[in-house]
């Protein structure tokens, strides 16, 4: 199965969407220099093009849901870990223990917090949403400076 992707400049910098015929594989923050390397052989697709719409909706605060077809490689722990992200309301938080007791799995704390680490469909599927059992912002892929500015772009609705 090819795969297609595409940019889009969001208000937190670069990113990169990719889909195969399954759907969504990736939704990304890229640096700039990935991007200028690369840009010149980006062939979208149909979930691509809509992945990006809907991101651009989303950042304009437009949105607060997504629709669409998802298609994440993971084991099977990362895949119900990344399930139970998708419960995460809008403008909501939870904890990793949170995460944990929902897929009736409470021990498993810091390997949830692990496989929310490496989501690879950012904002689509929330891991910004999951913070730490005592409120504090706690790691993100994407960078703590973009994890809170998702956040207040969530609570401001």
């Amino acid at each position: 199965m090819s795969t297609a992707y595409e940019y889009l400049q969001t208000p937190l910098g670069m990113m990169r969407v990719s889909a195969t015929e399954a759907g969504l594989t990736e939704a990304a923050f890229i640096e700039r220099t990935e991007f200028m390397a690369t840009e010149q052989t980006a062939t979208g697709n149909a979930i691509t093009s809509e992945a990006a719409k809907q991101l651009r909706e989303y950042f304009a605060g437009e949105r607060t849901g997504f629709d669409l077809p998802l298609a994440a490689e993971g084991t099977h722990f990362r895949q119900q870990v990344w399930q139970a992200l998708l419960g995460i309301a809008y403008g909501e938080t939870c904890s990793y223990r949170d995460i944990a007791q929902s897929i009736n799995n409470p021990n498993a704390v810091r390997a949830v917090g692990t496989a929310n680490g490496a989501n690879p469909i950012a904002v689509i599927v929330p891991c910004h949403r999951v913070i730490g059992a005592n409120g504090q912002l706690t790691g993100y892929a994407g960078g703590l400076e973009r994890k809170e500015w998702l956040l207040q772009l969530e609570s401001r609705r």
